[in-house]
C-alpha cells in the first residue's frame, strides 16, 4: 500500500509530508532518500519526523549549502554569551551553537575543510567583550593564531612542555573559581549571573588537539618521560571539561580525527557540543558526532567529502531532532 502523501513545489524543490506506515516509517525514508532524489530529480532529500505519524521529506533542485558564504565581523561585544553564531542551515536560517552551560566542544574534520576558519569566527565574536578571555593552544605550531595571541591569556604552540604549564595554569584557575565561586558570585553556577569582566568565560582552544594525547611505544627513559607528559595533559583536559561547567571555564578541542586512539574517549565523551566536518569513514563520523549518525545518512558528515564542501559541517542542535549540515562562514582575518 501507499501510503497518504501531501506534495508542494517551489522553486526550490519539493516538500512531501507523508503517512508512515508499516515498512515507511522515518528511518526508511532517510534509506531511500538516494534513490526518491534519483526519482523526483532532486540533488538531495532530507527526511524529518515532523510530527507523531508524519514524515517530511525536503527534495531540494540545487543543493543551498553549495555556495560559498562570507560574515562580516561588527567589531561589536555579542549581545548575549548564551550562544554563539555557527552558520547558515539548509534552510538559509542563521544556526547557533550553545555557550553557556557548555565546558567541552569538538570540532573534528579532515584538514583544510574548515576548523581554522570556524574558530576565527568564532574568535571574531567573542573578542570585542572584556567578559571573555581566551586560552590558545596550537598543536600545528604554525603561524594561525600568531595575529591573535595579544588577545589571549595564554598560548602555546606545539612544544608539550609549554602546553603542560598553560594547561596546568588554567587548571589552577578552575581549582580556585570552585572554592571561592559562593562567596564572590553568591551562586554555585557562573551561568546564573552570566560571565563579566571580573569572572570571564575562559575559552580555551586546542587545535589538532590529538597531537597532545598520543602516547609512543617502547620503554627508553625519553619514551617514559613522554607518556608521563601525555598522561598529566590527558587528565588535566578531562577535568576542566569534567569540572569547568559552572565557574564558566571551556575546551574547544579541533582535530582532524576523534577516534579514541587520537582523543581519549573520557575527554570525548563529556563535551556536550560536536561538530563534524567533512570524514573520510563512518567510523569517523561516529567518533565525532556519537551512534546515532549511523541512524542518520542523509546528513552523514562521509558525504562532505568533497572540495565544494569546504566550509560545510554536521552538528546536532539543543531541541531539535536528528542532525543540521550548515554552512559556516569565511571570515576576513584583517577583521579578525
Amino acid at each position: 500500500a501507499s501510503p497518504p502523501a501531501r506534495f508542494v513545489l517551489d522553486g526550490q524543490g519539493v516538500t512531501a509530508t507523508v503517512a508512515a506506515i508499516a515498512g515507511a516509517g522515518l528511518v526508511d525514508y532517510q534509506r531511500a532518500a538516494a534513490y526518491l532524489a534519483d526519482t523526483w530529480g532532486c540533488v538531495s532529500i532530507r527526511a524529518a519526523q515532523v510530527a507523531l505519524g508524519l514524515v517530511g521529506l525536503r527534495g531540494r533542485y540545487r543543493d543551498p549549502l553549495l555556495v560559498p558564504a562570507r560574515a562580516e565581523l561588527s567589531g561589536r561585544a555579542p549581545a548575549s554569551l548564551s550562544s554563539w553564531w555557527l552558520g547558515w542551515g539548509e534552510d538559509g536560517r542563521p544556526v547557533t551553537v550553545r555557550l553557556a552551560e557548555v565546558s567541552g566542544s569538538v570540532v573534528a574534520g579532515l584538514a583544510g575543510f574548515g576548523k581554522t576558519m570556524l574558530v576565527a569566527h568564532l574568535l571574531g565574536q567573542l573578542a570585542p567583550t572584556p567578559a571573555v578571555q581566551f586560552v590558545l593552544i596550537d598543536g600545528k605550531g604554525g603561524p594561525d593564531y600568531h595575529h591573535l595571541i595579544p588577545r589571549a591569556w595564554l598560548a602555546a604552540g606545539d612544544d608539550l612542555e609549554q602546553v603542560r604549564a598553560v594547561l596546568r595554569k588554567v587548571h589552577r584557575l578552575m581549582v580556585d573559581r570552585q572554592a571561592a565561586i559562593a562567596s564572590v558570585l553568591g551562586v554555585t553556577d557562573a551561568w546564573h549571573r552570566g560571565p563579566s569582566p571580573a569572572w570571564p568565560l575562559v575559552v580555551v582552544v586546542v587545535d589538532e588537539a590529538h597531537s597532545f594525547f598520543h602516547e609512543r611505544k617502547g620503554t627508553a627513559p625519553e619514551v617514559k618521560a613522554h607518556n608521563a607528559l601525555v598522561a598529566e595533559l590527558s587528565r588535566l583536559a578531562e577535568e576542566l571539561i569534567r569540572k569547568g561547567r559552572n565557574v564558566a571555564v571551556q575546551v574547544l578541542l579541533l582535530t582532524q580525527r576523534a577516534t579514541g586512539d587520537a582523543i581519549p574517549t573520557r575527554i570525548r565523551d563529556n563535551c556536550q557540543v560536536a561538530i563534524s566536518f567533512a570524514t573520510r569513514t563512518l567510523d569517523g563520523a561516529v567518533a565525532a558526532l556519537g551512534e546515532e549518525i549511523r541512524q542518520h545518512p542523509d546528513a552523514s558528515p562521509v558525504l562532505l567529502n568533497d572540495p565544494a564542501y569546504v566550509g560545510v559541517a554536521v552538528t546536532s542542535l539543543p531541541g531539535r531532532s536528528g542532525f543540521q549540515r550548515v554552512r559556516t562562514p569565511q571570515v576576513d582575518h584583517h577583521q579578525v
